[in-house]
């Protein structure tokens, strides 16, 4: 149990947790086609609750706020013959689809999902559009959520406030997880990819049609955190994401993320998350024998790999959440590509929260946090000969507890030295606007109250931008001002590509030339919005000399 509670508690907050509307949203149907449609998008009328899209007319919802249309298909259903190939173009459909009701969750386990969702007939997208504010065109943002590549639903996420307070459009999508999405064969076109070539298939649907909902498809920001983060980053390397968007925002989330053994879990070894294409082949054949698809023809192990029932992946569909390069949609790795300046020359948005894993650590001794002797025997194990060092920088004395201690060590190393070392390869040639999201109380979304402090934990800056359908979430007055802060920066950034503007603390560049480079502390209080020395707080010198894992 406590092998999957991270994947699980880290799901219900990166992809953040939908009771109400992503609970129906599993097993909602996706519209019923009925008269005339159309496939050439009209300019999207004023507060009308009906748009013309390439496939056909949708129907959304309307209030005061926004106009909202939920799963309007952006390609076609991955199912049988189309698992594990790239996305296909959606078929148009007669009269108006219902888009009034959140589509399917993309096949995955229970967690981010109630009850989980079995749906391979999932590629569909949502977009909100402000009522009330001005004719457009206006800047888009398209947001990727997160969920570790094997959780979450575009759904899970109201975008109302950003689209009403910022006058932006707001996209939110699904793309295949787990093992339907990154799954890999030797001779299978696609290994590892496919979940982010339905990424690059949605951002090609908001080229087509986004202007009916009075987007301006040239002025597109590709957004995300966690794995919708790293997802952001992977696209900024990918030939085929070219001129797909014109600015990023990566939220705890980079290309070189990257961990030790025992950060995440107990015994779970080093990785990364961008692996080579022959490491998830080799991994997708042993996995083919194990179900039963074993062979020496490559074309009868993918058709009977795809003539089997969804329901005899699922317990091997979290086997598969690495992306994979050497294809074609990831020729080089995308760490790599930022060492060589091989990405997009696009505006940047890059931060973590202060405190990234409070969250792992607060059950790694499941259901304890971490306890002393946990400590004791995971950094010895960690760090070998280096224990030492390790002992040094972080002594047990500066924290109030084990778990303190353990989860600084995780989130320097993991999060934010990674983070900081992506933001100053990307300034070297493209503008960077670094963030340090650091509310020492949050909201917390966790079922019930931790036995330690829980900080800026991983997640909590996303509750500054989206409100969480069914979930009742309460601001003080300083945080509510910090979250209009965050809004504006972020959807001043999605106009002009600069997040600064009247109202708010100046927030200045990171430049990789300057030591040390701009970090801007985002905290609630008359002084929560300020200069940080993240590579200092975070002891990021320190990790760059480490002799194992640096």
């Amino acid at each position: 149990m406590k092998t999957k509670l991270w994947r699980t508690l880290s799901a219900l907050l990166v992809s953040t947790t939908v009771l109400a509307v992503t609970a129906c949203g599993a097993d909602a149907s996706p519209g019923d086609a009925t008269g005339d449609g159309g496939s050439r998008p009209a300019p999207g009328r004023g507060g009308s609750a009906v748009v013309r899209t390439e496939g056909g007319l949708v129907r959304g919802s309307v209030t005061d706020i926004a106009r909202v249309f939920r799963g309007i298909p952006y390609a076609a259903p991955p199912v049988g013959p189309l698992r594990w190939q790239d996305p296909k173009p959606a078929a148009a459909w007669n009269g108006e689809r219902d888009a009034t009701k959140p589509p399917p969750a993309c096949a995955q386990n229970p967690g981010a999902v109630p009850g989980g969702s079995t749906a391979e007939d999932c590629l569909y997208l949502n977009v909100t559009v402000p009522s009330g504010k001005t004719t457009g065109p206006k800047p888009v943002v398209v947001w990727i959520h997160g969920g570790a590549f094997v959780n979450g639903t575009g759904s899970s996420l109201d975008p109302a406030r950003i689209a009403q307070r910022g006058d932006v459009v707001v996209v939110t999508i699904n793309y295949r997880l787990g093992m339907l999405g990154y799954y890999g064969l030797p001779g299978l076109p696609g290994s590892g990819t496919f979940g982010l070539s339905d990424q690059q298939a949605a951002l090609s649907w908001v080229q087509r049609n986004i202007g009916a909902f009075q987007g301006d498809p040239g002025n597109v920001t590709l957004a995300g955190e966690s794995s919708g983060a790293m997802s952001s980053c992977a696209q900024l390397t990918s030939p085929g994401a070219a001129g797909l968007f014109q600015k990023a925002v990566l939220q705890s989330g980079a290309c070189n993320v990257s961990w030790l053994d025992n950060f995440d879990e107990r015994h779970k070894k080093a990785g990364a998350v961008f692996r080579p294409r022959s490491e998830i082949e080799e991994r997708g054949r042993k996995t083919a024998t194990e179900l039963g698809c074993g062979g020496r023809d490559p074309a009868a192990v993918i058709d009977c790999m795809r003539g089997l029932p969804v329901d005899k992946l699922m317990p091997v569909l979290g086997g598969f959440v690495n992306p994979a390069f050497d294809t074609p949609v990831l020729p080089v790795d995308p760490i790599d590509a930022l060492d060589k300046g091989q990405f997009m020359r696009v505006p940047i948005i890059s931060g973590n929260t202060r405190n990234e894993a409070t969250l792992n650590a607060v059950y790694y001794d499941y259901p304890e946090p971490v306890t002393d002797r946990t400590y004791d025997e995971v950094l010895t194990e960690t760090f070998g000969p280096d224990r030492a060092k390790v002992d040094a920088e972080y002594p047990r004395s500066a924290y109030g507890s084990a778990a303190e201690a353990f989860a600084a060590v995780i989130t320097d190393r993991k999060w934010a030295c990674t983070q900081y070392d992506s933001s100053r390869k990307l300034a070297r040639y493209t503008p960077v606007h670094q963030f340090e999201f650091a509310d020492p109380k949050p909201p917390s979304l966790l079922p019930e109250p931790t036995k330690m402090p829980m900080g800026a934990y991983h997640s909590s800056d996303v509750l500054s931008l989206f409100d969480i359908a069914g979930l009742s979430v309460h601001f003080t007055p300083e945080q509510q001002q910090l979250s209009d802060r965050i809004i504006d920066y972020w959807t001043s950034f999605a106009r002009t590509g600069d997040p600064n503007g009247p109202g708010r603390p100046d927030w200045p560049t990171f430049r990789a030339d300057v030591n040390p480079p701009y970090t801007q502390a985002l905290a609630p209080g008359a002084s929560g919005v300020a200069r940080v020395d993240l590579a200092a707080e975070h002891h990021c010198g320190f990790w760059a000399g480490m002799s194992r894992g640096g």
